[in-house]
């Protein structure tokens, strides 16, 4: 079928576009049901694999890393040679690297096979959301949608403890990749049957330069915050590290602010909702990520608790995500992202207040409320972020846009894990078991504030200011897109 006869959104019909909506968020499920599931098995891949905490971090980060920096190419390259293709060569990568992960003999070795996930992982979600934005045209029609987007993405927060514990307990760690794979291919299949082909009319031209420089910098910023604290800030690894992740910031904004089609838009950072959403990702998915990563380490290595016993009282967190993620979807299509965003920083801060005076032997009913807190703030986070990022954007650079939020989210995840881990992991005297508590309540006294930040970002991007800076610069996108438009 060539791609002139191919339906568009607004041609399909209401039940086409739904399915379309539940293959997209099969990625969803999984890539959430995965982050979700190997924070829980972490402990047991410690014991098995003998690996130090920084590598339990890289697990996690190795993965984080790639994924945030592929995500703005993979949204690029699925405008330009197509978003059902680039969608299911994703998944078949995912789940080759998931395949691979269960196969790691050593630490070192289940790192690298993550990174193989993660380029799979790339072309999952944004370029999923891109195929939904161009599905649902209408805007209180596509609110709606990244609603369910979000329930989709808190039931997995919900599915992922209870899952990952009883894969776990019966299994072994191996048994959570081995969930990917059925879903893989159950989407591939599915996506070549349902989902219509889309591209850009303008693609971007792809930009090496700046993808290389978002490379070194994540990655030498990430490295140097998790291996400081070990080799010593003063090390010469560490300061080469932050050396280079100075100057590739650098370069990349000034490469970037040249450049007619840059990977990053500098365009898309003069609407002030837009880049609030992107700092509010990158907030609120850090404290996200660190709670899982000590909650993890907490419950299992301290309180000596199962792997499913661990997910059994992870419930009350993962529980209201996933009802509240939907409200969300709904609320923003109603009123607007300010009182979701304002609500979500209110939860994650208390709840990363609550637990800053953790102790070994703290009350269960103590740590259900802030469980019940978080879940509830973090439900409340993804719509609104997620709306404010698309909206007002070129339909022809969804693609782009999506993966800016994207790419946020997993810095925000890496971001999480390093610091907050580093911080907790560095402070600790005497046994871990022991010396744990104590040393993780800076960690999370710093989730709070980035509840602290959400909030204030909540009300500034939904302000008359803040909104008639995302008109001007739709505008100014608008304008300089026309007569490009128009020689294609």
């Amino acid at each position: 079928m060539s791609r002139r006869l191919l339906p568009r959104g607004d041609m399909l019909s209401r039940r086409r576009k739904s399915l379309v909506l539940a293959i997209c968020c099969m990625s969803t499920l999984i890539v959430g049901l995965d982050n979700t599931i190997v924070n829980l098995a972490l402990p047991a891949i410690q014991r098995d694999l003998n690996a130090p905490v920084t590598g339990l971090q890289w697990t996690i980060d190795a993965y984080t890393l790639v994924l945030a920096s592929l995500l703005m190419l993979s949204g690029s390259t699925a405008d330009r040679f197509g978003r059902r293709g680039t969608f299911q060569v994703g998944l078949a990568v995912f789940g080759i690297g998931s395949l691979l992960c269960s196969l790691a003999p050593n630490i070192g070795a289940l790192i690298a096979f993550r990174m193989v996930q993660a380029v799979g992982g790339s072309m999952l979600n944004p370029v999923a959301m891109s195929i939904v934005t161009n599905t649902f045209t209408e805007a209180r029609e596509r609110a709606q949608a990244i609603g369910v987007w979000a329930g989709v993405a808190g039931l997995s927060m919900a599915l992922g403890p209870v899952v990952g514990g009883v894969l776990v307990d019966t299994g072994g760690w191996q048994s959570i990749f081995w969930l990917n794979l059925p879903i893989c291919v159950l989407a591939i299949v599915l996506t070549a049957v349902y989902v219509p082909d889309s591209k850009a009319d303008r693609p971007r031209p792809l930009d090496p330069v700046g993808q290389v420089l978002v490379i070194v910098l994540l990655m030498t910023s990430t490295f140097a915050i998790i291996e400081g604290p070990g080799a010593g800030w003063g090390s010469s690894s560490i300061i080469a590290c932050l050396v280079a992740a100075a100057v590739s910031g650098v370069l990349l904004l000034w490469y970037e602010s040249r450049r007619t089609d840059p990977l990053v838009d500098p365009r898309f950072f003069r609407s002030v909702p837009f880049t609030a959403a992107t700092v509010s990702a990158v907030c609120g998915y850090a404290g996200m990520a660190g709670f899982l990563f000590l909650n993890a380490l907490y419950l299992q290595s301290v309180r000596g608790l199962t792997p499913l016993q661990a997910g059994l009282i992870t419930l009350p967190m993962a529980l209201p995500a996933a009802l509240f993620s939907p409200v969300s979807g709904r609320i923003v299509a109603a009123r607007g992202p300010r009182l979701p965003l304002a609500v979500a920083g209110v939860g994650v801060a208390v709840c990363g207040g609550l637990l800053s005076v953790l102790a070994a032997d703290t009350p269960v009913w103590y740590l259900v409320i802030a469980y019940v807190v978080f879940g509830i703030g973090f439900g409340l986070l993804n719509a609104p972020i997620t709306n404010t990022a698309v909206s007002g954007m070129p339909r022809s650079q969804a693609g782009v846009a999506s993966g800016i939020a994207a790419t946020s989210r997993q810095v925000g995840v890496s971001l999480g894990v390093a610091i907050l881990g580093s911080v907790a992991t560095a402070r600790v005297v005497g046994p871990f078991r022991t010396g744990f508590p104590a040393a993780s309540h800076a960690s999370w006294l710093l989730m709070a504030g980035c509840g602290v930040v959400v909030l204030v970002l909540g009300f500034l991007a939904t302000t008359r200011w803040a909104l008639r800076t995302a008109a001007v610069a739709a505008a100014r996108i608008a304008v300089l897109e026309e007569p490009r438009l128009a020689s294609v």
